[in-house]
Formats: C-alpha cells, sequence, structure tokens
C-alpha cells in the first residue's frame, strides 16, 4: 500500500524551475506539499511560474549562491524535504585526456553546488526530514568520453552516503536517472527522437524516460520514512546493458 506522507509539507526543491526538478515540483504539489521550487535561468522561471499557475512557489536562486539560498529556506521556514536537482557545472563530453585540467574540474561545479546546498539547508530541515539529490548513470555505467560526467555523479553518490551516516536521523538519498527526455536534448531540433531511440537501443527499456519518471523516484525516496543513504535508480535499465 502506498502512503502519501507529503500532504501539507513544506518541500524546496533548488534546480526545481526545469526538466526532473520541476516535474517534481509539479508531483509534490499534487500530493498536497507545500512547495517553492528555486532556479537561476529566467526563462525557466517564467515557464515555471506559467505553469504552476500558483500551485507552487517560484523563485530565483544560484546554487553556488548562500545569499539566495537562504533567501528562500528562510522564507520556507522549517523545511520537511530538501531537494537538489540543480546541474551547476560544465558537462564536457570527450576524451579524458583531451580534456583540459579546468574542463575536468568545471564537471565538479554539480558537487560543490550540492555540498553548498547541503551546508546552508541543513539546519532548517526538520530531524525526521530528508535531503534528496540527483546523480546520473553515468556514475556506474562507464562509457568513452564521460569520464568527468562519471566521477562527479560517483562522488555525489558517495557524499549521500557518508552524509546519511552524519546527519542522521536526517535522511539523504540520491535519484540516478538514465538517458531521460528534457530540454538538454532540444538543440538536436528534429534529429532528438531519432538519437534518443539509438541512444537507448542497447537498454533493456528501449525509449528514453521521462522527466515525470524521475520525479517519482525522488517522491519516493521522500515518502519513505525506511530509506536512507540509498541510490534510487530510474534508469529503464541502463546500467544493467
Amino acid at each position: 500500500m502506498t502512503t502519501n506522507n507529503l500532504s501539507g509539507k513544506n518541500i524546496v526543491i533548488i534546480g526545481g524551475t526545469a526538466g526532473i526538478g520541476l516535474a517534481t515540483a509539479v508531483a509534490a504539489s499534487e500530493l498536497g506539499a507545500n512547495v517553492w521550487a528555486a532556479g537561476r535561468t529566467q526563462a525557466h522561471i517564467d515557464k515555471a511560474k506559467e505553469l504552476s499557475a500558483g500551485s507552487f512557489e517560484v523563485r530565483q536562486a544560484d546554487t553556488h549562491n548562500a545569499d539566495d539560498l537562504h533567501a528562500i529556506f528562510k522564507e520556507a521556514g522549517t523545511i520537511d524535504h530538501l531537494v537538489s536537482a540543480a546541474i551547476g557545472g560544465e558537462r564536457t563530453l570527450k576524451p579524458f585526456v583531451e580534456q583540459t585540467e579546468d574542463e575536468f574540474k568545471a564537471a565538479y561545479g554539480k558537487l560543490w553546488g550540492y555540498a553548498k546546498v547541503v551546508r546552508e539547508g541543513v539546519s532548517y530541515v526538520k530531524e525526521n526530514g530528508s535531503i534528496t539529490l540527483v546523480s546520473g548513470s553515468p556514475a556506474r555505467k562507464i562509457t568513452p568520453n564521460t569520464s568527468a560526467l562519471s566521477c562527479v555523479g560517483g562522488s555525489v553518490e558517495n557524499m549521500v552516503r557518508c552524509l546519511a551516516v552524519e546527519l542522521a536521523p536526517i535522511r539523504v538519498n540520491v535519484v540516478s536517472p538514465g538517458t531521460i527526455d528534457t530540454a538538454m536534448f532540444d538543440h538536436l531540433g528534429d534529429e532528438k527522437e531519432e538519437r534518443l531511440r539509438a541512444m537507448t537501443s542497447g537498454h533493456l527499456i528501449k525509449r528514453g524516460g521521462t522527466a515525470g519518471e524521475v520525479a517519482e523516484g525522488l517522491i519516493f525516496a521522500m515518502n519513505n520514512n525506511f530509506v536512507t543513504g540509498t541510490t534510487v535508480d530510474v534508469d529503464g535499465g541502463r546500467i544493467l546493458s
């Protein structure tokens, strides 16, 4: 039996104005939660406000800016569930030996952003609350040209296990998506569907996932009070293929 433990809860989602974060904001608000979704890009903020139609709060915040984060945390007051789905870094997809040191380091902006969200936000989170981050299947499914992405994802997942131990009884988990049909593929234009089919042809589920399907993983991590230090895979079987 599925129990909805989110009704009336305060949920803050950093990186909540686009893609997986926005889908999570919509899903949580539909379950009766009080949601604050924060993003950095004005175009995403505008679209999120239009989509929310007042059903959840939309704010501007940069995952690397402590003042931005504290402003939204203070507005929410006591936080039941803190989520960060912000990318926070640059993705360099090419062979490791061809990357510059700066290119490799830039990917770690995601890890540093998550670390700042946790450090600045944990004092607002209830003792029986949770923190949920987002990594990605490259953390454990190694393919050529993804060394930076893989290393960062692995670091995020290991940090979550460390935080689950250090911050208990606050629960800390991470959701790991596979190949997801989000705006990051929109630059492919008319080739988008064909490229996604090619990218997922060897997966157990041969299609790209949806942001809503990943959001269900985040809702599970928030909703289940007996889950902590766990990586929730929502990847269509990618890491097994």
